[in-house]
């Protein structure tokens, strides 16, 4: 994942609250067994998404349109210039631009995503992201980017954006799949449906029994 800041304005992506569980939780999810996925290379020059599978010719990732009948519009999105609205618990909006906006994406194996984040005022306004190197290492790799600067998150790897200047700030991120998916980790471990045993996370991150339930109780109203 590529991480591109726009103007010089940031927040997290994730909140100082919960990154101190997800840096822990890293420990947690690295000791899963490991999965490998990836999107389908392209068969033909162009591979333009459709939805009703009855007027398909080829077949690869989702339903394919006629090469022939593709239009520039299949390739087209606009509107990545708009601000998002920043005002929700983790101070960012993301909007992606994906195989659902451009069909044309389909089988390239990439995608586009625009961050908003609101200001937190710390210091002058910079970006500061992050992430997490793999067992045994857990090596904290960080880095303070100003406008026009780009920045790599390594597949798989729990990473973070937070915002530490004084107005909003805009990053573009080129992703490596077509359709990638999301996962807020506080979310997921304390917001899940149904939750998670209390007594599993207790062990994950040794805290006592009421804080876990404490913060389940909070992310899971959030989420549901």
């Amino acid at each position: 994942e590529f991480l591109i800041l726009s103007k010089a304005i940031k927040i997290p992506f994730i909140t100082t609250k919960t990154a101190h569980f997800i840096l822990i939780f890293c420990l947690l999810a690295l000791a899963s067994p490991f999965a490998y996925a990836s999107d389908p290379s392209p068969l033909q020059d162009c591979c333009v998404a459709i939805n009703d599978p009855k007027d398909a010719v080829f077949v690869n990732g989702k339903f394919c349109k006629d090469p022939k009948l593709a239009k520039a519009q299949g390739f087209y999105y606009s509107g990545l210039n708009i601000p998002r609205n920043t005002s929700n618990p983790v101070g960012s909006t993301v909007t992606p631009v994906n195989v659902a906006q451009i069909p044309g994406l389909n089988t390239l194996g990439i995608s586009l995503v625009r961050i908003d984040y609101a200001p937190n005022v710390v210091v002058e306004g910079t970006l500061y992201v992050g992430f997490v190197t793999s067992n045994t290492d857990n090596r904290l790799i960080t880095k303070v980017l100003y406008p026009g600067d780009v920045f790599v998150f390594p597949i798989g790897l729990i990473h973070f954006q937070f915002n530490v200047g004084k107005t909003n700030a805009v990053a573009f991120a080129a992703l490596s799949s077509q359709n990638p998916g999301v996962i807020t980790v506080a979310n997921a471990v304390f917001g899940s449906n149904p939750p998670i045993n209390p007594d599993v996370l207790v062990k994950a991150f040794q805290l006592d029994k009421n804080v876990v339930k404490n913060l389940q109780s909070k992310f899971w109203w959030a989420n549901n």
